[in-house]
This record gives C-alpha cells, structure tokens and sequence, in this order.
C-alpha cells in the first residue's frame, strides 16, 4: 500500500462531509505508522478542528489505547493537548491530507503550524492551497527544526475535484440541484429516499445559503421545505416563478423567522454563496446552464410513476457511495 491508497482513503472521507463544512472546504486526513492505518477523519464542521487535528487525536487515541476527555471540534483545546504531548510522540507516524494544511490563524489555529511542532515522519499533501493568501503550509512544516518528509500533488486531480465548490463559492454561488430516483429514474409518489439520504438533505439545507425552488413545485407540492430530520434552522427559500401569487397556506410560507423571495430573475447567483435546488423537470431545464453539480439519491426501487427527468444531459460523476439503501452520486454536466 502506498501514498495513493492511503490518500484515497482521507478523499473517500471528506466526500462524506462534502458541502456540509460550507463555507470551508471539505478535506480528509489519514495518519499512519509502519504501514498500519492509525485513523480516518475529515473536516465535519466550520469553526470546529480541522482533519488534520481529529485525525491526530484519533491516531492519540490508537497509540495510547485511551480516550481523550474534551470535546474534540473544539479546535483551540485540541491544538493545546497535541502540543503538550512528548515531541516524539508521532515522529514514527505520516499524515495524508487532501489539501495543504493552514499556514493562517482564522477561527482555528495554523495547522500547519501544530504539524511544525509535532515532527511526524511525513507529511503527504493532495493538492498546495490555491486561494492567494492562504498558502505556505508546506513551507511552514519544512521550516522546521526537524525537517519531515513532505510530499506533494498526491491524487491531486481527484483532490481538486472534492475542492472544486470552495474555489467557485469565492468568486459566485456555487449551485447544487438536488434530486431522488429510482433506479428506472422515476420521481415522485411521496418520499424515494431513505431516512440516511432524508437526513442528509436537511443537513445540506441547514447549511447553503438559500434554497431554490420552482413555482410549480411549491404549487404541487406544497413542502415545508424544514430542517426537521437534524433539528436545524430552516433555510431562506427563494422561489423561481413568473407569477407571484401562491396559497399562503402552503408550509414552506409558515416557518417563523425565514425569509421567502420570489423572483423570476437569477442574479443572486452573481453572489458568493451556496445555493441548493430542489425541483423537477421544469427548474431542471431552467436552470441547466447554471448548475455546476448534481447530487442524485438513487433508491433501489423500480417504480411505474410516471414523472421522470424528461432531459438531455451528460454527467461527469464524480463520487459515489452507499447511503443507507440508497446509492448518492455525485456528478458534474459534462462540458462545466
């Protein structure tokens, strides 16, 4: 096993908390000590301890067959336990990250900073930060008294990838149509979807920016359109509709404390933000050449309804994994 293996595994990670660290990045973190893995983590939350640092505290946990005492996400305490341990802890151990580790102090502290101090055999990076500013890392764990190995460009395409929604949510929104079939790619006739996939969709709505959603749909529908599933806030929904008028009855219009916009144009995408769309068919076609990323919930399931995504379209997947019963992938128009 090498540096690819083991860098697919902190990839096949992050992609478990791809979006949900809005308006952080998603990356993954995989320590290891002679061939043996010691732990698997990635970033979960912003404001909270970045992969790299769960990671360590896992790996702390394996070595010392104990289990720490502080909430882990709170970055400053972890930062603070890893520096009081003897300096040749992990000077056995390597550390795979997907992305190179923060040379900056932010809400957390400087990662790479903590991996300077720490004086691991190796550090292997996916990809160098490409963000102006945010880089020199990698120069920071070099510059230390006791200089680690330290490699980079690792899977680094397939790194760039999982990185592809921060780089585009600096400049505008980066937009993510959501949508449920089953296997014969029917839609509709109540929930498709397991309650692992219903579950993930809250967490994606508790934490975009706004939900976009068509007129008919709303109309059809009539969704609530909550975070209920993960006792989140609700989003701010943005309808997608030439006509104004709706049944105010309709849920979605009675959540306290959220704000309903309707509008027929798009140029609130010109904004950096995350925005996740829900609809059919319809806001689909609308929307094609604005979408930069599809998330499918595939269910295993052969249904006779027949409303389906009647559409052209070719997709790149780009990640796909078990959730639940269901299959999520996620994917790309081919040609973005």
């Amino acid at each position: 096993m090498g540096d690819r293996f083991y860098m697919q595994l902190a990839l096949d990670e992050a992609w478990k908390y791809q979006l949900l660290t809005y308006p952080n990045p998603a990356v993954g973190a995989v320590v290891v000590k002679d061939g043996a893995i010691l732990s698997i983590e990635a970033h979960q939350k912003a404001g909270t301890s970045h992969a790299e640092v769960l990671a360590l505290l896992s790996a702390y946990e394996t070595l010392s067959q104990t289990t720490i005492d502080f909430d882990r996400f709170d970055a400053q305490k972890a930062h603070e336990f890893l520096r009081q341990l003897p300096n040749d802890f992990f000077s056995s151990c390597s550390i795979y990250v997907t992305l190179e580790p923060c040379a900056h102090r932010g809400k957390t502290p400087s990662c790479a900073m903590l991996l300077q101090y720490l004086r691991l055999k190796a550090v292997i990076v996916g990809m160098k930060d490409p963000i102006a500013g945010h880089g020199g890392g990698v120069e920071i764990i070099r510059s230390g008294s006791n200089v680690p190995i330290v490699k980079t460009g690792v899977l680094e395409d397939a790194c760039k990838a999982l990185l592809e929604p921060f780089l585009l949510w600096q400049e505008r929104a980066f937009v993510l149509f959501k949508l449920a079939q089953t296997t014969n790619g029917r839609i509709g006739g109540g929930y498709l979807s397991s309650k692992e996939s219903l579950r993930h969709v809250h967490r994606l709505r508790s934490v975009c920016d706004r939900l976009l959603i068509g007129g008919n749909t709303v109309r059809v529908d009539r969704p609530t359109l909550d975070c209920r599933f993960v006792g989140a806030l609700p989003p701010n929904v943005t309808i997608y509709s030439k006509s104004e008028t709706f049944d105010s009855e309709i849920p979605l219009f009675g959540i306290e404390g959220r704000e309903v916009t309707i509008t027929q144009k798009l140029d609130f995408l010109d904004k950096p933000s995350f925005i996740l769309v829900e609809g059919g068919e319809g806001m689909l076609n609308a929307l094609q050449g604005h979408i930069d990323w599809l998330l499918i919930y595939q269910t295993p399931k052969l249904s006779s309804n027949e409303l389906s995504y009647n559409i052209d379209m070719n997709l790149t997947f780009l990640h796909q994994r078990n959730i639940g019963v269901d299959l999520m992938i996620w994917s790309r128009q081919l040609g973005n």
